[in-house]
């Protein structure tokens, strides 16, 4: 108790100053006095994420830039090389780490916790946050083909059967395939790693363990062979095994340097122990000249994998996971893989009690985040999967209602609410009776949680000052909290309304009233003192990139009209101070093209019929990893990922979403049909569809047909749009606005609309 008496502050700062060091108390202030006054400072898990991070990036500082002659990560081969475009100074930093290569896949079963990464050169991290893989072909005269340091490389997904990544290097005369993918063997989740290498002239392949991954150093302390001689067992954790004996084993410490470089070496040990924790060691197979060699290695995941201790080997199965899920079909062959590949993304990090938006730097939960990807899997029929997050979440709520994720996420039970909304509208279903002390207790917290609505202050009635969307900037009054804290009073509302609980439902439509009553209020304060309708992130702030944020009004809550005119002059700011190289620019914290937040863009000019949207769609898409994947932002100029994942699954998520819209809509209690469809896809004999996914009225499946072609014409005379439903009452009123063509109303209980050239615009 006594410590409490001694003043840390002044201690503190006396200290700094004697050492000649910057006082920490005066900077800390300082800092503060940037944002708005907060009652929680700076989350406490973005704390423990930059703690963690900037420590290995210490770590790389101390290891990398001493020792280049070792083979490192692609990202590290480009951003230190002065002739690379991805170069970064070094100077004053004292952390390195990767900010213009931040781009990797995720490969892995259903349910199985362990998510092992692929980088663009093939690096294999099986573990979370562990050690890699890697594999070069050498010559004895001296000739290497090392993917991280090469040009000719290219890299595929494979979604045959589950998630592969194929790489492929080639030059010199060499070249090998590299398939990466996570298989059951006896039940257990297996990464394995199929190796095909051929080569004109004699040459080694050689495997190599690597103590690092695509974000920097990862120790290895000791690597040792197993007693068959056909493996690894790495710091007597995880086990690496191959298929046959290679031909010789080397290993090396790090005073030694890169095995590298000892490859041609006589090496008898058949163990080794680096006190640094950077060992490296080296498998060795021959490879005649002109004859192909294959090698297969294995690393078992069931030592870290909690699913796999618990489950049934047929719970890790794609096809029961992907069974009756909705399916697209458009000409663009690009799209297609690219809506496969993110089904698959949103499907393997929703694991039975998480959802993680990241398979590496966001491998942790976020009420924010997954709103979005259990929408996504909802709109993709998966509700069972959902379901089953959804009952964990009164258990992470606390006692005083808020949904607790990190602190002064406020945003969080709005988010919460509404997707649980979401799934009672599409499962046409009411709440589970677990869910409804927390859908009452989360709805008061918000009423709660407001600032007094009284006075002249533009942020009266609003939620405190906060941090939840950390990249909208320091911490501030964000509209974005106070939207999705209306949606999330509705949500409550309309739950408690379905399960006989009138009183609550009306109390919390009352309060969401009220709230949007502030929020216009302060709207319009930020109109006058702006000059112009936009919506800024806050209060407070001026137009800048953080009015992304203020979007939410129009997608995904549709709280304001499509037309709202705060909404579009929002966009059209956006769209003209925001945008580089057609994407949207995230000036704070992220500081690259942002994938998803562009796709919410379009969702904004989608629902307002303005045909940018399909232009934003177009790019999005051709932003894309050769892997069909986007890190949660990308580098203007290298294309690689700048911050957070390289593998994001809200990115992935918003894709899925975004074909569902092109397709069929919820608006104003219609279905709005084909409002998204690219004009060039509409040519005879070029069926497109979507379906099913679940809509408030029942599962829909949407088909879209072009015919009556006539010569020399540049389009379609008629189109053919039919929808399939089984709608749970009676049917919905259903608009079809096909881009290019006159919008149509379908007759009440109809099934099928043609629209005649007579009617494009």
């Amino acid at each position: 108790m006594w410590l409490r008496w001694i003043p840390w502050r002044q201690v503190v700062s006396r200290v700094a100053r004697s050492r000649g060091l910057v006082d920490p108390v005066e900077l800390l202030a300082r800092l503060e006095s940037f944002a708005q006054p907060v009652e929680v400072k700076e989350p406490l898990e973005l704390l423990r994420a930059g703690i963690a991070f900037h420590a290995r990036g210490l770590m790389n500082s101390a290891a990398i830039q001493h020792n280049l002659d070792w083979v490192w990560p692609y990202w590290v081969e480009r951003q230190y090389d002065p002739h690379d475009v991805s170069f970064v100074p070094r100077a004053f930093s004292l952390t390195h780490i990767n900010l213009t290569h931040r781009s990797w896949t995720a490969i892995g079963l259903p349910d199985c916790d362990e998510i092992p990464i692929v980088d663009p050169r093939g690096l294999l991290t099986p573990f979370w946050d562990g050690w890699s893989l890697d594999v070069w072909l050498v010559r004895a005269d001296g000739a290497r083909l090392l993917p991280s340091r090469h040009d000719r490389v290219a890299q595929r997904l494979d979604l045959d059967g589950g998630v592969a990544v194929i790489t492929e290097c080639a030059g010199d005369g060499m070249g090998f395939t590299a398939r990466a993918e996570v298989l059951l063997r006896d039940a257990t989740p297996v990464c394995t790693l199929a190796l095909s290498a051929g080569s004109a002239r004699d040459a080694t392949l050689v495997v190599a363990l690597r103590p690092y991954n695509p974000e920097g150093v990862s120790f290895v302390r000791r690597v040792a062979c197993d007693d068959a001689g056909h493996g690894w067992r790495v710091d007597e954790r995880h086990a690496v095994r191959f298929d046959a004996a290679p031909a010789r084993y080397v290993f090396s410490d790090y005073h030694s340097g890169d095995v590298l470089h000892r490859l041609g070496e006589r090496d008898e040990r058949r163990e080794l122990t680096c006190r640094v924790g950077l060992a490296t060691a080296a498998a060795l197979f021959e490879v005649r000249a002109a004859e192909a060699r294959a090698v297969r290695v294995e690393i078992p995941l069931a030592a870290s994998s909690r699913a796999a201790r618990r489950a049934r080997p047929e719970a890790h199965a794609w096809s029961a996971a992907l069974a009756g899920r909705c399916r697209l079909a458009v000409p663009d062959a690009r799209f297609v893989q690219l809506y496969e590949a993110a089904v698959r993304s949103v499907v393997l990090h929703s694991q039975p009690d998480e959802v993680y938006p990241g398979p590496y730097t966001y491998k942790r939960f976020w009420f924010r985040d997954c709103a979005f990807i259990l929408h996504a899997m909802l709109c993709l029929g998966l509700e069972a999967r959902v379901e089953r997050v959804l009952d964990t979440y009164p258990d992470r709520q606390r006692r005083d209602g808020f949904f607790f994720s990190q602190e002064t996420e406020w945003d969080s039970n709005g988010e919460a609410l509404w997707i649980m909304r979401r799934f009672t509208q599409l499962a046409g279903r009411k709440p589970k009776r677990a869910w409804r002390k927390a859908i009452r207790r989360g709805a008061e917290w918000i009423i709660a949680k407001r600032r007094p609505a009284d006075g002249d202050a533009p942020h009266a009635g609003l939620l405190p000052a906060g941090f939840s969307a950390e990249h909208l900037g320091p911490s501030d009054y964000y509209y974005w909290d106070d939207f999705w804290a209306v949606a999330g009073l509705r949500a409550a509302a309309e739950m408690l309304a379905a399960v006989g609980q009138p009183r609550h439902a009306a109390g919390f439509t009352n309060a969401a009233l009220d709230l949007v009553r502030s929020i216009d209020r302060s709207l319009e304060h930020a109109a006058r003192r702006l000059g112009r309708p936009a919506m800024p992130a806050s209060p407070y702030r001026r137009m800048d990139a953080g009015a992304i944020g203020s979007l939410a009004a129009g997608y995904p809550l549709e709280l304001h009209a499509a037309y709202d005119e705060r909404l579009r002059d929002t966009v059209e700011f956006l769209l003209e101070h925001c945008f580089v190289g057609g994407c949207f620019f995230q000036d704070m914290i992220h500081s690259g093209l942002n994938p998803y937040l562009t796709l919410h863009v379009a969702q904004v000019l989608l629902r307002a019929g303005d045909e940018r949207a399909l232009a934003l769609v177009r790019e999005v898409a051709a932003r894309a990893s050769p892997t069909c994947q986007w890190p949660e932002a990308i580098h203007p100029h290298t294309g690689g990922g700048c911050m957070g994942d390289g593998h994001h699954v809200w990115a992935s998520a918003e894709w899925v979403l975004m074909m569902r819209s092109l397709f069929v809509r919820e608006e104003a209690g219609a279905l709005v049909l084909g409002s998204g469809v690219f004009p060039e896809w509409l040519a005879p004999g070029e069926p497109l569809a979507f379906g099913p996914t679940p809509t408030p009225h029942g599962p829909v499946t949407v088909r879209i047909a072009a015919a009556g072609h006539r010569p020399g014409d540049a389009g379609p005379t008629r189109i053919e749009v039919t929808w399939d439903a089984r709608w749970r009452g009676d049917a919905p009123r259903i608009e079809v606005r096909l881009p290019g063509w006159r919008p149509a109303r379908a007759p009440e209980g109809a099934s099928r609309l043609t629209l005649e050239r007579a009617e494009a615009k």
